[in-house]
């Protein structure tokens, strides 16, 4: 007999991934964006609250935010391989050598998260906190690691199967061995990124380099993207 559910965890998980994608939010609207009934959600903010996880922000008329509690989930490691562990070396070497921050993401489900960042020493920089949902479309992550992926997680993810278009870029990418955002998805900021494989088709995270345009123009892009896939290789596995 299959085993039943938690209806009730399950939203409780979602309200605790509303509030930490848009944090300050309060119970109206988590209810609307959830679809959830208002006096559920309200019980799930205080059992939240009870056990440490969320508080109330001052002079925010009820408004909710994460507490630093969640930070002690970010040192776990992510998996039996080690990727975090085995990435920071790698990120130091990065942003030493180009100045700019470098951050690892890894697979989660329909999207990626940042599960390991180092700053940019400049003044000016672009810094992903870590746990931050990367969204598929656009984003530098997403276009390193599609092209790697099978046909069918590839037409899983995106909704339909890729186009002829899509197909001659994802195998443009697998040539150079890094893919570009550029401004797409923030005015002025430039990611570059290279998938991290594992065995087959699978695709264990990836290494970004993120800065201003100014910084990362595009006669530059070259040479970081080389040791980006330089540096991502080192970190993949063998089949």
């Amino acid at each position: 007999m299959p085993v039943k559910r938690s209806l009730s965890a399950t939203r409780m998980l979602r309200v605790f991934e509303a509030i930490a994608e848009a944090q300050p939010i309060g119970v109206s609207a988590l209810a609307r964006q959830l679809d959830a009934d208002k006096s559920a959600v309200q019980r799930d903010l205080m059992t939240l609250s009870d056990a440490g996880w969320i508080r109330t922000v001052a002079s925010s008329g009820g408004r909710w935010e994460l507490t630093p509690r969640v930070l002690t989930l970010a040192h776990t490691p992510y998996s039996s391989n080690g990727l975090r562990q085995r990435a920071r070396p790698t990120l130091e070497e990065l942003r030493a050598e180009t100045g700019e921050t470098a951050y690892l993401t890894v697979p989660d489900g329909d999207h990626f998260v940042v599960i390991d960042a180092l700053e940019s020493p400049h003044v000016l920089r672009m810094v992903p906190p870590v746990g931050l949902v990367i969204r598929l479309e656009g984003s530098a992550t997403a276009r390193a690691v599609l092209p790697h992926l099978s046909a069918a997680e590839q037409a899983r993810l995106l909704g339909h199967a890729p186009s002829a278009k899509l197909a001659a870029e994802f195998a443009r990418t697998r040539e150079l061995g890094f893919a570009v955002n550029d401004e797409d998805i923030v005015p002025g900021a430039i990611a570059m990124a290279s998938a991290i494989l594992g065995p087959g088709t699978t695709v264990l995270g990836a290494l970004v380099l993120t800065g201003p345009t100014d910084r990362l123009p595009a006669s530059r892009r070259g040479s970081l993207g080389a040791a980006l896939q330089r540096a991502a290789q080192r970190l993949s596995l063998a089949a």
